[in-house]
């Protein structure tokens, strides 16, 4: 019996069922929970959302966590360990190559810094991750020499762990003040509802680039389409389909 395999099975199934928890209730927060909140009274809002946040918040956060803990284990066993981090007699583990792991896997300092200060206009602070974005995968390909499937899948992860980063450093941490604020009957803190509201945008925005990594991993359908171009009009297409998603949910009402 090949264990390894069999382990990657497991860590596979872990990490989607994981996975469709945590990006499921990030969509139900941005785009069903958010415009319902708006709809409701100080009084009804001070019933309900002590109620119903937190059991939301914990299958949130707890699936964020297990996304990211099995799609580590998934990356070692596939590419550490199964050698498709390469392309055959291409490349190999060098500097270049631990560099771009370490971005892949640190760059949350940077992203918050940028977010603090350039995070209130969303076209700017968009345009400027976009030529991040580039320059990550330009660097990946060109100078770490990843192979498609290897950059492809750590540009999601860089994703994936932005995402995880900002759901246990700052939106659980922003949401259990705001929740003390609204049981008390108090207005919660604008700066902390702000900063909550950013990073759940923000998360909402990179899920759907990152969810095309996991699926076009498994496939080199699109190796061959201008490089790794062919990733900034995912990025791009993805965006653009978020922010409709957000304008129709404004949109919708209830009965």
């Amino acid at each position: 019996m090949d264990y390894m395999e069999l382990l990657s099975v497991l860590f596979r199934w872990l990490h989607v069922a994981a996975g469709i928890l945590w990006i499921g209730l990030l969509y139900w927060f941005n785009f069903v929970n958010i415009p319902f909140a708006g709809t409701m009274d100080a009084e009804t809002k001070k019933k309900v959302i002590p109620e119903l946040i937190p059991r939301a918040l914990y299958f949130f956060r707890w699936g964020a966590a297990y996304t990211w803990v099995t799609g580590i284990l998934l990356a070692t066993l596939v590419f550490y360990q199964g050698g498709l981090m390469f392309e055959m007699g291409m490349g190999g583990w060098g500097t270049w190559s631990y560099v771009m792991l370490a971005v892949t896997f640190l760059i949350f300092p940077v992203y918050d810094m940028l977010a603090k200060n350039l995070g209130k206009d969303i076209r700017v602070f968009g345009a400027v991750g976009f030529v991040i974005i580039a320059l990550v995968a330009y660097l990946m390909v060109d100078f770490a020499h990843f192979s498609y499937r290897a950059y492809v899948i750590h540009i999601g992860m860089m994703f994936g762990t932005l995402m995880a980063a900002n759901v246990w450093m700052r939106i659980w941490p922003g949401q259990k003040k705001v929740l003390a604020a609204v049981k008390e009957g108090s207005a919660p803190d604008a700066a902390v509802v702000a900063l909550v509201g950013q990073r759940s945008r923000h998360n909402t925005y990179m899920s759907v680039p990152l969810l095309w990594a996991m699926i076009s991993v498994h496939t080199t359908a699109t190796v061959a389409v201008n490089g790794w171009y062919y990733l900034l009009g995912v990025v791009a297409i993805s965006w653009l389909v978020v922010s409709l998603m957000y304008d129709k949910a404004g949109k919708v009402k209830g009965v």
